[in-house]
């Protein structure tokens, strides 16, 4: 038998450790893990911090401050597939932490992600590689840097995904990006649109969800609805639509659809397949708010376009948004509202939208809330735009009330459409004069002060549709609106400004709102535009023509022209051409100055006799103690105007006359009534005291109003009785300029003009008024423009169309429009009007043509 010989075993090498298996329960131990050199450590360390990061907010937050992020990042790039699957859980989970993306943003971790979603990958990689990612790309800057490190690609090809988690977590990833415009044109271009319809059909909502919520962002371009038509894409909305287990989803199709109905092309796409139909049919029977809501968007979207307006008129779309009008929701409300106003740019649409919406949306502008109302004001002012019919039903509706009272809302889009509204229905007599009566004008003084353009526009624009109206003019000046209007005239926006100018034009139709509206600097601002090759507009130069056309005295002062229908009356005044930027005076205000050697200014008043005196017992608060004696004659009065020294001493002649006047009869009432000696001198006493006070009344107001003109008057007069019954007008040209030349001095030999001493005839007229203010009636002897001015008054008093020119050197001229008798032979011809120049100084009555040599002699000689 052999011998058994024993095997001898080698002992382990000295430097192998035999395997431990190390426990731990603290956090901070297995972090420190993470920087063993062992894959199998390192797996398990990952997989328990992962664990611990799954169970809540405060492990992830702890897990950052110990450092975790900075190892796991590391980690992610591992040799070992398991060590790097695992660190990448980690990161994946962690990242939901608002400072864990922070961290990961600055330690700039994105390249390495998308590196993970390479096709060679492991699936839990891809996973938690596109989770972290979608964490990420919440904030702008990871969204670029997704973009541009070519992370859209790997995600768009992940859609196609097995696993349920990958395709979710790429689908967020990629919502996410394409929230930016940049990104649509780089998925379409890797043609997402497939894949993302495929994902309609999953099994798993969120995932259908956020395919369409990709698909509504980028079928904002017209490129990618003509890829989604293409794909059957519109069929397999509707389908999603038409199906009711997906009732969920039926929302985020509506909006998918609403982009698309956009597009001419693709609208003319579902008209075709029935799918505009179906639309509307499900519209109308959803009980859903935001369905109904997101259907009247897309409407609004789609009627933008004038093929569309049309097709969807085809389709009775106005029944479906009138409909909507009465859902009990107040975002349906406004969307419907906001439909029928892109609607109203068709013009059928209009029509049957007037009809059957105004009722409805006039009981919208009774709203409590705010959006409703300027939704419901909008559509009114598209759908009477350019619409009597309309505009009568709105007016019927009873809202011009509410209208008005809209115009002091804080929304100004809802103040402005109001504006427009009322103007809307200003351009019918009966309406406006209703509207006139809620206040209007009142109502528009606040918008005029808006800081909104639009609202301003509006808002002079309506200023302009209802100032025609006297009593409206005087409501919009009691109510402070003309300030800000002339406001406005500054404005760099051109439509405020033209729309301005337009309103100044209109308000300026009687005197005391041309005054102000002088007074505000408006005339200054109109002259400062028109100089502006830029600012000016179609109504400024009408609108300063027009405020001067109101103040005579002012446009002849700075224009030094008034047309024949320019016609003067009592209160103009003639104080010389006025240089630029210089303010003119008012005639009372030039009456208070001390007298100097400048030109005098002459002033019109020829006031009848019964006229003054009903105006002074008018302004005399003890009129009822004044008795005027009929003994008094006309005469008698003008020949002691024609001595006055002053207005002042005029005054107070009066003032003593009617003091004394008024003791008289007073004293006859008292011993009529049988009073006792002591009632009369009491009385006596009461009537002095009364006398006092109106003498310094009197004086307080000397110098205005002006003097009567009784001079004036009489030429006036005069003129009428010899004059008129003349038969032919040149007839009447030539006397009234004899007339008038006979008055101011006669006729002047053309070599002895230098002799005419007129100038010391006016000082010494100045001298003894006191005062730099001259009747023109005192005028004796008078020069060009004296006599000019003088022809142009009786003329106008009269019936003679004549203009009034002022020229250089203190002359002015009369020109007159004369028809030729026709030539001999030829009977009934009717020959145009020719203008002449009225000779009043040399050959009083001698008419010359007006571009001649003898006129240009006239004028400037």
């Amino acid at each position: 038998m052999g011998k058994k010989v024993k095997k001898e075993v080698e002992p382990p090498p000295k430097d192998v450790f035999d395997p431990l298996l190390v426990e731990s329960k603290t956090a901070a131990t297995v972090v420190l893990m993470l920087s063993s050199p062992e894959e199998e450590i390192l797996a398990k360390a990952c997989d328990a911090l992962y664990k611990f990061a799954s169970k809540g907010g405060e492990n992830k937050v702890t897990l950052l401050g110990l450092g975790a992020v900075e190892h796991l990042l590391k980690l992610i790039s591992h040799e070992d597939p398991i060590v790097r699957r695992n660190a990448i859980m980690v990161l994946g989970i962690m990242a939901s932490n608002h400072d864990v993306k922070k961290l990961l943003r600055e330690l700039d971790v994105t390249n390495s992600l998308i590196s993970q979603l390479a096709p060679e990958e492991d699936v839990v990689i891809h996973e938690f590689a596109s989770l972290c990612l979608a964490h990420m790309a919440v904030e702008y800057t990871t969204k670029v840097q997704i973009f541009e490190q070519g992370g859209l690609e790997p995600l768009v090809r992940l859609l196609g995904s097995p696993d349920p988690d990958v395709k979710k977590n790429s689908l967020e990833c990629i919502y996410l990006l394409v929230q930016d415009f940049q990104s649509h044109a780089v998925v379409r271009a890797l043609n997402v649109i497939p894949p993302l319809l495929e994902l309609l059909k999953s099994e798993y909502p969120v995932i259908q969800l956020l395919a369409l919520k990709t698909l509504e962002e980028i079928s904002k371009d017209r490129e990618t609805r003509i890829i989604l038509g293409e794909n059957k894409g519109l069929d397999c909305l509707l389908k999603i639509l038409e199906t009711n287990e997906f009732s969920d989803l039926h929302v985020e199709a509506l909006a998918v659809l609403g982009n698309c109905l956009e597009d001419a092309h693709t609208l003319q796409l579902i008209h075709q397949i029935g799918g505009l139909k179906k639309l509307l049919s499900f519209v109308g029977d959803s009980t859903v708010p935001d369905i109904q809501k997101n259907a009247a968007k897309a409407i609004t979207r789609a009627a933008y376009d004038s093929e569309n307006r049309k097709i969807l008129r085809e389709e009775e779309v106005e029944k479906c948004l009138v409909n909507l009008l009465e859902i009990d929701n107040d975002g349906v409300k406004v969307a419907a509202s906001e439909a029928i106003s892109a609607m109203c740019e068709n013009s059928a649409s209009k029509r049957a939208l007037g009809v059957q919406g105004i009722p409805q949306l006039a009981q919208l502008l009774s709203s409590d809330n705010e959006e409703v109302k300027e939704a419901a004001v909008t559509a009114l002012a598209n759908l009477t735009a350019a619409s009597p019919s309309n505009a009568r039903a709105v007016a019927e509706a009873e809202v011009i009330e509410p209208l008005v009272n809209i115009l002091n809302a804080q929304r100004d889009r809802a103040v402005a459409h109001a504006a427009t509204v009322l103007t809307n229905l200003a351009t019918q007599e009966p309406f406006r004069t209703n509207i006139q009566g809620h206040g209007i004008m009142r109502g528009l003084a606040e918008p005029l002060r808006s800081t909104n353009s639009h609202v301003q526009s509006k808002a002079a624009f309506a200023v302009a549709a209802f100032g025609c109206d006297a009593d409206a003019r005087t409501e919009l000046r009691n109510a402070g609106g003309l300030g800000p209007l002339v406001e406005l005239l500054h404005s760099k926006n051109k439509e405020v400004r033209r729309n301005a100018c337009l309103a100044v034009m209109v308000c300026a139709s009687d005197e005391l709102t041309t005054v102000e509206l002088c007074r505000l600097g408006a005339l200054d601002i109109l002259e400062e535009i028109n100089l502006s090759i830029v600012r000016k507009n179609n109504y400024s130069e009408a609108a300063l023509e027009k405020l001067l056309d109101n103040n005579l005295s002012q446009k002849y002062s700075r224009m030094g022209y008034l047309s024949s229908s320019n016609i003067i009356t009592d209160g103009f005044y003639d104080c010389g051409q006025i240089k630029p930027g210089v303010k003119f005076l008012s005639l009372k205000e030039l009456s208070m100055q001390e007298l100097t050697d400048q030109r005098a200014i002459i002033f019109i008043n020829a006031k009848p006799q019964e006229d003054l005196a009903v105006e002074e017992k008018a302004q005399d608060p003890f009129h009822e103690l004044t008795i005027v004696s009929p003994s008094i004659s006309r005469k008698g009065s003008r020949e002691r105007a024609s001595s006055i020294v002053s207005p002042v001493e005029e005054k107070q002649e009066l003032s003593g006359q009617r003091s004394s006047l008024s003791k008289s009869s007073t004293r006859e009432k008292f011993a009529k009534k049988g009073k006792g000696k002591k009632e009369e001198e009491k009385m006596k006493e009461i009537v002095q005291v009364i006398s006092k006070v109106q003498i310094e009344i009197n004086l307080e107001h000397s110098h205005w109003p002006p003097p009567p003109d009784f001079i004036l008057l009489d030429y006036i007069n005069d003129a009428s009785r010899t004059i008129l019954p003349l038969t032919t007008t040149r007839e009447q040209v030539v006397a009234l300029a004899q007339f008038v030349a006979d008055k101011m001095g006669g006729p002047i030999e053309r070599d002895k003009l230098h002799d005419f001493s007129w100038e010391l005839h006016i000082s010494e007229i100045e001298f003894e008024l006191k005062s730099n203010v001259v009747p023109i009636g005192k005028v004796k002897k008078g020069t060009f423009y004296h006599r000019a001015l003088l022809f142009k008054v009786i003329a106008d008093r009269i019936g003679i169309r004549c203009s009034l020119v002022r020229g250089e050197y203190n002359r002015a001229w009369n020109e007159v429009e004369l028809v030729d008798d026709s030539p001999q032979g030829i009977a009934g011809l009717l020959l145009p009007p020719k203008k002449y120049i009225v000779d009043l100084m040399f050959e009083p009555g001698f008419l010359i043509k007006q571009r001649s040599a003898e006129a240009d002699q006239y004028k400037h000689i």
